[in-house]
């Protein structure tokens, strides 16, 4: 079958646009046109890539993401599968390479380099080098997953080196996260065959970063936003720089994906082939992944858009199909089954108890609005927005973990969740310990999920398959999980997305201090503090 389009063709190699027509035989890019003759207020633009993403995060599984990035461009995705493969491990990867093949959005997973991410939190699996061979001989899996533990890579840790040497031999892409590392420390940490950074959080340890010769991912997502610290990249560095939100919860991706990228860095007057580039050519090279740029010979992978100022998507286009119009996806829903891995355990009030005594000096963990990163605070329990921290393990009966934040804002209540990265047991916040228990009680109920407690009032979204994704249809879980953070945002927070927020504070490798199940830990010297001073 041959297929025809007219429009502005926007050819981001020779930076240039010309008025045309595209002609498409058998899902690829057969003829491209130059026609003066074309009046058209159409534009084709190559389609968009997300650099890094974890799909586990949107809540959705990958078919259902599909269904909510594709209709705002995004054509492939670079994801980290390490969020199930600390539940469920290798069955939790094959699940999502298997998942993703339903629709037609490209994912490109990769393979995950820190199953556990420490040794200092229980998790559900490991994942080992053999493991990662494995994966490797699948060619859907496209590179090694950031790889988290960077004093492992720079004390030569044997196992980490070992991963390292295993993508080296596959010749495939090596992801970094260094959150913080500069100098002569990111050098290092590159030397080592790192191509990338997604977590810089200033553009000076970004610019240390592109000198030891990593490429920035500049990410804006749910919970972490560094847009705005990092967005000069694309004038001082326009050729090391990718798009990426990391992590976005399904709210999120109603109203934008790497469109919002795209949109934000017209708006701040960067060169438009340079934009595009970035979300397109860039990682379409870095990765190798196997998708069209606008060219003679490429699958026929584009998008419509309105505008070269607004870039507003009208239709995203994949092997000569569109398969998203004006806001909404073209292609069927599909199937998905659940997998998990929970150990469900009931608390009381008084198994919250800490012992400490009103008054006693405590190490406070700050959360910010926006950061991954938290800083360390000292005062009391009794202080003004300190709320009790509680993680507790999933995989197995124990004692939770007890400390204190503040920078949630809470009031009143509490939330619980099954999302706490990396390895996922139940993390809750809360203003007492009723509203604690109840909140991480709904949660252990269905082996999973996100949830509100405030007084006899409890909410629940459940997340069956591994305590991290429903199977539901994309646009519901969207409404149910906006509902949820409304009545969280009731509850007194003023954080953007306080469940998104709450999940990484139990994130042992970003500094300084956060919460696992096996105790309070600070992530720059790497071993546990105890909460009181």
């Amino acid at each position: 079958m041959v297929q025809t389009l007219q429009g502005i063709i926007v050819d981001v190699h020779e930076r240039r646009q010309f008025p045309g027509t595209i002609t498409i035989e058998d899902g690829h890019i057969t003829r491209m046109t130059e026609d003066e003759t074309v009046t058209s207020n159409r534009f084709l633009i190559p389609g968009f890539v997300d650099a890094h993403v974890h799909i586990e995060s949107s809540l959705l599984v990958p078919a259902e993401f599909a269904r909510l990035a594709m209709p705002h461009g995004t054509i492939a995705t670079v994801s980290d599968p390490h969020e199930i493969a600390n539940v469920c491990g290798m069955d939790g990867v094959r699940y999502m390479l298997d998942n993703g093949e339903q629709v037609p959005l490209t994912f490109a997973f990769g393979a995950p380099s820190c199953v556990p991410a420490t040794t200092f939190e229980t998790a559900g699996a490991d994942i080992t080098a053999n493991d990662i061979r494995e994966l490797f001989a699948d060619e859907r899996v496209r590179y090694l997953s950031e790889m988290m533990n960077w004093p492992g890579v720079l004390f030569n840790d044997p196992v980490v080196l070992e991963k390292l040497q295993v993508a080296r031999e596959a010749g495939r892409p090596v992801d970094g996260h260094a959150p913080g590392l500069r100098g002569e420390q990111a050098q290092a940490y590159a030397q080592h065959g790192i191509s990338t950074d997604h977590e810089c959080f200033t553009l000076e340890e970004a610019l240390d970063k592109i000198a030891a010769g990593m490429k920035i991912l500049i990410r804006e997502g749910s919970a972490a936003r560094n847009y705005d610290a990092l967005h000069p990249l694309l004038r001082m560095h326009p050729d090391r720089v990718m798009f990426c939100c990391d992590d976005a919860h399904p709210d999120y991706l109603l109203g934008g994906h790497i469109d919002r990228h795209v949109r934000a860095s017209i708006s701040h007057g960067y060169d438009l082939y340079d934009v595009l580039r970035a979300a397109s050519v860039h990682p379409v090279e870095h990765y190798g992944l196997p998708v069209g740029l606008l060219r003679v010979g490429d699958r026929a992978d584009f998008l419509v858009v309105d505008s070269l100022d607004e870039i507003h998507v009208l239709e995203t286009w994949v092997g000569g199909q569109c398969v998203a119009r004006r806001g909404e996806s073209l292609f069927s829903r599909g199937s998905s089954t659940v997998l998990n891995r929970f150990v469900s355990s009931t608390l009381t009030p008084a198994d919250l108890a800490d012992g400490i005594e009103a008054g006693t000096p405590i190490r406070v963990i700050v959360a910010e609005d926006g950061q991954l990163v938290t800083s360390e605070h000292h005062g009391a329990t009794s202080d003004p927005d300190v709320l009790k921290l509680v993680v507790v393990n999933r995989y197995a009966a124990a004692t939770p973990a007890i400390a204190y934040i503040k920078g949630m804002g809470l009031t009143r209540g509490a939330l619980a969740s099954s999302v706490a990265h990396d390895s996922h047991n139940v993390i809750a916040v809360g203003t007492n310990d009723t509203d604690l228990a109840a909140a991480i009680n709904a949660v252990m109920a269905q082996q999973g999920g996100l949830s509100v407690a405030d007084g006899s009032d409890v909410h629940i979204l459940p997340l069956p398959v591994a305590g991290l994704m429903s199977t539901e249809d994309a646009y519901v879980v969207a409404e149910k999980y906006t509902q949820l953070d409304a009545q969280a945002k009731a509850c007194g927070s003023p954080l953007r997305a306080p469940f998104m927020t709450l999940s990484f504070m139990a994130l042992l490798v970003i500094p300084s201090l956060k919460l696992s199940d096996q105790g309070l830990f600070n992530g720059q010297k790497f071993e546990f503090v105890s909460v009181t001073v």
